[in-house]
């Protein structure tokens, strides 16, 4: 009877670079993400999500030199509205590699690896450019140009202080209270 053994990869595998053995020079490598990628690291901030990373990979005789650029869309809620809307981010990141006696990533744009190390992930670099690149306010375009529909949007302007100005008559204590300052800053 024959055996069969399976070995699961690890998701996260295709993101590690091997350099031992290679020559100094550059390299270039291409990665598609999408919102899997996200899952690993149990970010679900993104609906949906699809970027093009391109990393730049120089190997020099006592370092490394890592670009990255990515370039992408997510489909995430609207803060105001809860309307989901695609959103388009761009980000980069440099990075240093060099090599000491002891890992050390203290520093965000350079990062120590133990002498005899020959091989680095870059997911979680991938990973950080991106979300860093999200705006702090994520607002869907229809509201700036008046196109969105929504009644979430309705009852906002319904309840805006603009709207529930009574222009009528004001309340005569009010002029009382303005005459108050108006007599305070004389």
């Amino acid at each position: 009877m024959r055996a069969q053994i399976y070995v699961q990869m690890k998701p996260l595998d295709d993101f590690v670079l091997s350099f031992f053995g290679l020559k100094e020079d550059l390299y270039k490598f291409e990665y598609k993400i999408d919102k899997q990628f996200f899952e690993l690291f149990n970010y679900d901030e993104f609906l949906d999500a699809s970027f093009r990373i391109d990393l730049d990979f120089v190997k020099k005789s006592t370092l490394l030199e890592l670009h990255f650029q990515s370039d992408g869309v997510v489909t995430v809620p609207c803060d105001i509205t809860n309307e989901p809307f695609e959103l388009r981010l761009k980000g980069e990141l440099d990075l240093v590699v060099k090599f000491g006696d002891e890992y050390n990533d203290d520093n965000e744009e350079v990062l120590i690896l133990p002498h005899g190390e020959h091989q680095l992930n870059v997911a979680q670099y991938i990973y950080e450019m991106i979300v860093l690149s999200v705006p702090s306010k994520k607002t869907h375009p229809g509201i700036a140009d008046g196109s969105l529909k929504s009644d979430i949007l309705d009852k906002l302007e319904e309840l805006s202080p603009n709207k529930n100005k009574k222009t009528d008559k004001i309340d005569p204590r009010w002029d009382d209270l303005k005459k108050l300052l108006i007599d305070k800053n004389k």
